[in-house]
C-alpha cells in the first residue's frame, strides 16, 4: 500500500467529504443554526474557548453523535486535531493515545498524558493512566488540552483529556440499549437519570462480550457508572461519583511479523496463544466533588477520591511473564478562584493544591504453558506520592489583549520496597523529584470573532514504575533512567467565520531533554532508556461548518515532524536525526453528518493516516491507509415507547490495515491487524 502524500491527501479527502456534502445540502435545507459560544474548564480557570491562549479541542454534546460502537474513545476524539490514537481492538493492551508525541512510546495504555473523568483523575502519581473503566455510552462532553500542561496538572501532563459523563437531567428518563455486530459483538445496558428539586441522579450499567476479529482476542467487560448530586440554594453543589469495572477475561492476540500477517491476518501470535496471553481487572472508584460560589464572584472547589484496582496478566514469555498487583490510589485537591482588578483592569487568580498517593503490591511469576503459574520471580511494594501547589491567573491588559500565566511546584516521591531477595541483595530504593513548571500566554482579539495567541509552557514526566524496571532483570530501580523534560512554544489562531463556521490553527515546536524511549533485549518485556535530546514540530488544523440546518461538516488535520537530535542507545546505535517511531507524519479526519429534530441521522467519516516508522532505526516503514465508516439511524414512536434503531459499517471499503504498531519490538513483530469490514446494529428503547 502506498504511503499517503501530504497535501493531495488533505485536498482530495476534504473535497470529497466536505465539499460534496456541502453542495448536496446547500439548496435543499433551511438556514443553518448559528454556532454557540463554547466555555472550557480544563485549563483550571473557566474561559471562553475563543479567548483561551492555547490549543484546546472541545467536544460538545452535539458533537457526540449516536451510532458509534463505543469500543474506545478514539471513535469520538478523532475529530480533535493533534490526537493520534491506535489499538482500538486489543482490550488487553488498551487504547494508545498520543498528543504531540507525548504518549507515543507506550507499548500499552496511556503515558505522558493526564486523564480526568468527572473531576476525578484516572492518571496515577507515577504518570500511568487507565481508561478501561470509562463509560463511553454516557460520554457527554470532552476537552483536550494539546501540549505540555504540567503548570496545570503536574507530572505526565504532555496533554490533558478532561471527560464528562451525563448528569441526571441530561438523561431525563430511562432507557435500555442492545447492540450486536460482527465477530460476536454483544452489549446490553441500562441508563436512567433525572432530577427533582435540589437532587439529581444518573446511573448506567453495561455488559459487553466480544470475540474479536483475531484469534485469542475475546473480551468480557462490565461497567457501572453513577452520579448523585445535591445543590444548595446558595449555589453550592456536592456530587458523588461511583465507577465500577469488572473485566474477568481479556485476551491478548499479540503482534505479528509481516510474513505472519500475509499467512493469516486473523491469527494470534503463537506464544500468546500457547501461554494464554491476556489479563483480568477489577476496579472501584468513589469520588466527591464540591463547589461553591463565594462573595464577590469568587469560587471554591474541593475533591476527594479513592480507587482500588486488582489486576493480573499473562505475557507471552515464560520468565516473569505473569504479573499481578493490588493497587490503592487516593487523593485530595482544591482550588480557590478570586476575581479582582489590577490598575482598573479585570483580573482573576486561582490557587490550589493536589495531594495524591499510589500504593502497588506487585508480584511476578513464571508463565507456563496454558497460562499456568510457575515460580515467583519478583515481589515488590511500590509507593508514589505527589504534593503540589499551583497558581493560575489571567489579566485583561486591554479590551483586546489578555495575559494568562501560571506556575506550579510538584514534589514527587517514589519508593520501592524489594521483598524478593533470593541472593540476599536488597534493591529497595527511593527517588525524589522537585519540579517547577511555568507557562504564560497572550491572546489578541484582532476582530470581533477572531483571535491570535502565543504561549510557552514546560512539562516534566517521571518514568512509571513499569518503566523503572531494571534491564538486567533484577528488582529495584533502573539507576540510569531520568525524568523527561520539555518546553513547548506555540502560535495559533482561532475564530468563527460568520455564524456557521469555526476554525482553529496551531503551530508548535517542542524541545525535549532526556526523552524516554522503549527497547527490547529479547523476545520478552519492554525496558526503557533516555534518548538525550529531541525536537518536535507540528501543525494542527480543525474546521467545523454548518452549511444548512441539520448538517455538520467537520475536519481535523495533524502534521508532525518529530526527530531525535541526540540519541545513542545502550548498545551503541546512533539514531540521531531519525524520525520518531509510532507517530504518523500526517493524519486527517473528515466527516459529514446529518441529523433532524425527529431523531433521524446519517454520517460518513473518513480517517486517513500517513506512513510511520516502527523502530528507532527507521528501517521498518509502515504504509499509510484510509478507512471510511458509515452509520445511520432513526427514532420511532410505538405504543408508548420511543424506539431508536441504528446500523453502522466500519471499514466500509474492506481495507486491510493495522490498528496498532508495536514500536521497537524484538523479531519484527510490529503489526496488529485491524478488522476488515464490520457491521453492527442496535436499538435504544425508552418510555415516552
Amino acid at each position: 500500500m502506498r504511503p499517503l502524500t501530504p497535501y493531495p491527501t488533505l485536498g482530495v479527502l476534504s473535497s470529497l467529504i466536505l465539499g460534496t456534502a456541502g453542495t448536496a445540502v446547500a439548496d435543499t435545507t433551511p438556514s443553518a443554526e448559528a454556532l454557540e459560544p463554547i466555555q472550557v474548564t480544563a485549563p483550571r480557570l473557566e474561559r471562553d474557548w475563543l479567548a483561551n491562549p492555547s490549543a484546546v479541542g472541545v467536544l460538545t454534546p452535539e458533537d457526540i453523535q449516536p451510532g458509534h460502537q463505543n469500543l474506545q474513545m478514539d471513535e469520538h476524539l478523532n475529530r480533535i486535531p493533534g490526537l493520534q490514537m491506535q489499538n482500538r481492538y486489543n482490550f488487553s493492551q488498551d487504547l494508545r493515545v498520543s498528543i504531540r508525541g507525548f504518549g507515543a512510546r507506550a507499548p500499552f495504555g496511556i503515558r505522558g498524558l493526564r486523564v480526568i473523568v468527572d473531576g476525578i483523575p484516572e492518571t496515577l502519581p507515577d504518570g500511568q493512566s487507565q481508561v478501561d473503566a470509562i463509560d463511553l455510552e454516557s460520554l457527554h462532553q470532552a476537552e483536550v488540552i494539546r501540549g505540555p500542561s504540567s503548570t496545570l496538572y503536574g507530572n505526565a501532563a504532555g496533554g490533558v483529556l478532561d471527560l464528562r459523563t451525563q448528569s441526571g437531567r441530561d438523561i431525563d428518563g430511562a432507557a435500555v440499549k442492545l447492540d450486536y455486530g460482527s465477530d460476536d459483538f454483544r452489549r446490553i445496558g441500562l441508563k436512567a437519570g433525572g432530577g427533582q428539586g435540589p437532587w439529581e441522579y444518573s446511573v448506567s450499567t453495561w455488559d459487553m462480550r466480544y470475540n474479536g476479529y483475531r484469534d485469542h482476542s475475546r473480551v468480557e467487560k462490565r461497567l457501572f457508572n453513577s452520579k448523585l448530586a445535591y445543590e444548595w440554594a446558595d449555589g453550592g453543589r456536592l456530587e458523588t461519583i461511583v465507577r465500577l469495572l469488572d473485566a474477568p477475561d481479556t485476551q491478548d492476540p499479540g503482534s505479528l511479523t509481516l510474513d505472519q500477517v500475509d499467512e493469516d491476518r486473523r491469527q494470534a501470535r503463537p506464544e500468546s496463544k500457547a501461554l494464554d496471553g491476556g489479563q483480568s481487572a477489577e476496579q472501584q472508584t468513589v469520588g466527591l466533588v464540591y463547589s461553591r460560589p463565594m462573595a464577590a464572584q469568587d469560587e471554591i472547589t474541593l475533591r476527594a477520591f479513592y480507587t482500588r484496582r486488582d489486576f493480573g496478566n499473562r505475557l507471552p514469555f515464560e520468565s516473569g511473564g505473569q504479573v499481578q498487583y493490588e493497587r490503592d490510589f487516593y487523593g485530595l485537591g482544591g482550588q480557590y478562584t478570586h476575581l479582582n482588578e489590577v490598575m482598573g483592569r479585570p483580573a482573576r487568580l486561582g490557587v490550589g493544591f493536589d495531594a495524591e498517593e499510589q500504593r502497588d503490591d506487585r508480584q511476578r511469576f513464571d508463565n507456563l504453558a496454558g497460562g499456568a503459574r510457575g515460580d515467583q520471580t519478583f515481589d515488590q511494594r511500590e509507593k508514589a506520592r505527589t504534593l503540589a501547589l499551583f497558581s493560575q491567573g489571567d489579566l485583561a491588559l486591554t479590551d483586546r489583549l489578555d495575559l494568562v500565566f501560571g506556575a506550579r511546584f510538584d514534589q514527587l516521591r517514589i519508593a520501592v520496597d524489594d521483598r524478593f531477595q533470593p541472593m540476599g541483595e536488597d534493591r529497595s530504593g527511593r527517588e525524589t523529584f522537585n519540579e517547577w513548571s511555568y507557562s504564560t500566554g497572550l491572546s489578541y482579539r484582532w476582530a470581533r470573532a477572531h483571535q491570535i495567541y502565543a504561549n510557552v509552557g514546560t512539562s516534566f514526566e517521571s518514568p512509571t514504575f513499569t518503566e523503572f524496571a531494571n534491564p538486567d532483570g533484577g528488582t529495584g530501580f533502573n539507576p540510569d533512567l531520568k525524568p523527561e523534560k520539555a518546553v513547548n512554544y506555540e502560535l495559533g489562531a482561532k475564530g468563527f467565520i460568520g455564524d456557521h463556521s469555526r476554525y482553529e490553527l496551531s503551530l508548535y515546536t517542542i524541545r525535549v531533554r532526556d526523552e524516554i524511549v522503549n527497547f527490547q533485549r529479547d523476545a520478552g518485556r519492554d525496558f526503557y532508556e533516555n534518548s538525550g535530546r529531541s525536537r518536535r514540530n507540528g501543525l494542527e488544523l480543525g474546521l467545523e461548518h454548518r452549511p444548512a440546518d441539520q448538517w455538520v461538516l467537520t475536519a481535523a488535520y495533524t502534521y508532525t515532524d518529530f526527530e531525535f537530535r541526540d540519541f545513542e542507545d545502550r548498545f551503541g546505535n546512533d539514531f540521531s536525526g531519525n524520525a520518531f517511531p509510532g507517530v504518523p507524519r500526517q493524519q486527517l479526519f473528515a466527516e459529514a453528518a446529518w441529523q433532524d429534530r425527529e431523531g433521524r441521522f446519517a454520517a460518513l467519516d473518513v480517517v486517513a493516516v500517513d506512513r510511520q516508522y516502527a523502530d528507532n532505526a527507521n528501517e521498518e516503514r509502515v504504509s499509510g491507509y484510509g478507512v471510511a465508516n458509515l452509520r445511520a439511524g432513526t427514532r420511532l414512536r410505538l405504543q408508548g415507547l420511543e424506539v431508536s434503531p441504528y446500523v453502522a459499517v466500519n471499514n466500509l471499503f474492506d481495507k486491510e490495515y493495522f490498528s496498532n504498531i508495536r514500536i521497537n519490538t524484538f523479531g519484527g513483530r510490529f503489526y496488529e491487524p485491524a478488522p476488515e469490514r464490520t457491521v453492527f446494529a442496535g436499538v435504544t428503547i425508552r418510555p415516552r
